[in-house]
Parts: C-alpha cells; structure tokens; sequence
C-alpha cells in the first residue's frame, strides 16, 4: 500500500478517535524529551501531544493526515485555553454537562474558519461530549452497553475495578470473571470483521498476520489478572463506557497549569509526519504512534528512512506494535539504537495493555 492509497481508501471525515489510547506516561518517560526540546507527534485525538506541553518544549508539532482529527485537536485547544480544569473536563464530556452548546459559541471565534465549520455543523457531537464521539469510542461503547450485559452483571464489573490484593485479583479473574460467555463473545466481538466494521478500518488491518482475537484476548486476560487493571482509565473505557473519574495524562488537574501554560508551543499540521519535517526541520524526538501497523516492508523502510534524518543526533523516536512487528533499529542498525530494557520495562506499565509492544529508538548516525 502507498500514502496515496491510505488516503484513497480510508474514510478521514470522521472522528475515529476522539481520545488517544496510548499510554502518555510511558510516552514521555520512553522519549524523555529535555525542556526547549522540538516534539513531533502524531496528532490522533491530541491528547499526547497535549501532554508534551508538560515538558516544557519549544515546539511541538501535531500532524495528522485526518483534518477532522485536527479540528478535534483544534477544539481542545481552545477549550483549554479558556476554560478553568472542571469547566473543560465538562465541556469535553469527562463530567456531565447541559451547556456544552452555549459554552461552543462563546469559544467558536477563536477556531480557524474550517474547524469552526465543522463544528457548527456537527453541534451535536459536542453537546453530547465530544470525547465519546469518535468511532473507536463508539465501538468500546457497543461492548459494554451491548454486549458485556450478556456475560456479567454490573456488579461484577464494579468488582473488578476494586482494590485487591495480586492474589484476589488474579482469583477474581479466574474463578469469576473468565467464564465462557466472557471468551466466547469476546474473541467474536473483538474479530478482524467486527473491529474492522465498528472500530479500526480494515486498511489499517491488512498487515496483520494470525488471529486478531486471539491476540488481544491473551493480552487482556494479562492485563485483567492484574492489580493495574483496577486504576487503568482505559481499561474502565472499553469495560463501562466512561472513565468514572479516571483522567488520561494531560487533563489530569497537576499537569493542567503547565500545558494551558504551552498552547502557543503547539502547531497544528495537516499531513504525513514526512510533510512536517519539510516544514519546521529536524526535531529531538518522535511519537509515532502506531503508524508503522498499516506499512507494507517498502514503505515501512521508506518512512524510517525519512524519520531518522528528520531526528536530531541523540534523538529518540516512541511508538507502539499492535501486530504487526516493526522495529526502525532492526532494518536499519546502522542509523539507530533500540532502547530495550527502557522499552521492555515501559511495555510491562503499559496501561495501553492491548499492544504488543512500545519500542524506543535512538538515533546514533
């Protein structure tokens, strides 16, 4: 597959995510980047590339090729910008809220003329909080409205969610929580079919190689087992449909002065991450996200190519493996370095437990 015919053959008129579900802490803590540092993100649902703001930088980039993720982003921006930590935690969604509309208009000018559109056209997203608007959030809400009624009660959830001890939780999962309901209709609602027609696109799916369910089951029966299942806001997402007062990294109230603080750091760009290093020049360090899921080996070896020269000396470049195993260090040792007892440490505190892995790369030449 080309750029060219991503762009072609996937829908970028919606909002896919309207949060980002990656881990933010490991983020920062893989790429560590120093202040007055140059950050290029990839923009998603913003809220990494929020989070870099807290690092105190001189810029931070977030590209996109989706504009509706970037007028996403654009939003939050402005919503931060204006409105003290509860008011936007309201506004977003994470607090219920009967003014979010009126509270649209009194921010709307100060969007770019083509966000500030889309929005007025799509009121209705915002108004019934924007943060559950996206389609992957859409799909989390199918299976715990839908589907998760079928094989457990909601104080069984809640159970789940209760400090324990190691041994109870992994007690609970096992004697309560994994009965057969639970692995069957969850290895069929998480197929390649279903999250292909309800979640991720299918293009993005076309390098994955083996059993999509199975995969992702091995992975939350882990992650379920475990005490960090209790306080994990993404986990609480794809099981109630809400974060129930769980806050990812950049709208959590200590971080919030800082970022606020930053918003004229972060530029908006809309394009391939290759585009925003023609534009603003090498930068210190990279979330990737999980761009590389969706490569074939030739543009794999082409985009890692192009990253590394547009990454400073000593550089570090963050992003995540699904299932479809791409490591830059690996195909090109020469150029860079792979971080691994960071990166194998970071992945073990993922609270994005469904990846396979978070890697680190450095930049050596």
């Amino acid at each position: 597959m080309t750029k060219e015919d991503l762009t072609k053959r996937v829908n970028f008129e919606i909002i896919r995510y309207a949060n980002c579900w990656e881990d933010a802490d490991i983020l920062l803590a893989g790429l560590s980047p120093a202040p007055g540092s140059r950050v290029l993100s990839i923009g998603s649902a913003g809220d990494n590339s929020f989070s870099f703001l807290a690092t105190d930088p001189e810029l931070v980039v977030a590209v996109d090729i989706n504009r509706t993720q970037l007028f996403l982003i654009e939003l939050k921006k402005v919503c931060i910008q204006n409105l003290e930590w509860e008011e936007a935690l309201a506004f977003l969604g994470f607090l219920p809220s009967e003014n979010r509309a009126h509270c649209f208009h009194s921010l709307k000018s100060q969007l770019g003329s083509a966000a500030r559109a889309y929005w007025e056209t799509n009121l209705a997203l915002i108004a019934d909080g924007v943060i559950h608007q996206g389609k992957f959030e859409r799909y989390f809400q199918l299976f715990s409205g839908k589907i998760l009624p079928w094989i457990h009660s909601k104080r069984v959830v809640n159970v789940l969610f209760k400090c324990k001890t190691e041994d109870e939780q992994l007690h609970f999962y096992q004697n309560k929580w994994n009965t057969w309901r639970w692995r069957l209709l969850f290895r069929i609602f998480f197929s390649r079919y279903v999250m292909g027609k309800y979640g991720r696109d299918p293009e993005f799916q076309k390098q994955v190689q083996g059993s999509v369910s199975k995969f992702i089951f091995e992975k939350a029966s882990s992650h379920l087992a475990s005490v960090a299942a209790q306080d994990n806001y993404i986990l609480r997402y794809t099981l109630t449909g809400g974060f129930d007062g769980l806050l990812p990294h950049y709208l959590q109230k200590e971080h919030y002065p800082l970022i606020r603080a930053n918003l004229g750091r972060l530029h908006l760009k809309e394009g391939f991450a290759q585009a925003a290093i023609g534009h603003y020049g090498k930068f210190h360090c990279m979330n990737l996200s999980d761009i590389f899921e969706y490569m074939d080996a030739g543009l794999f070896r082409e985009a890692a190519r192009t990253l590394l020269a547009g990454t400073e000396m000593g550089g570090r470049l963050g992003y995540w493996n699904l299932m479809v195993p791409r490591r830059i260090s690996q195909i090109l040792p020469e150029s860079a370095e792979y971080m691994q007892t960071e990166a194998e440490r970071l992945t073990a505190i993922d609270k994005g437990f469904f990846y396979k892995g978070f890697i680190v790369d450095k930049v050596i030449r």
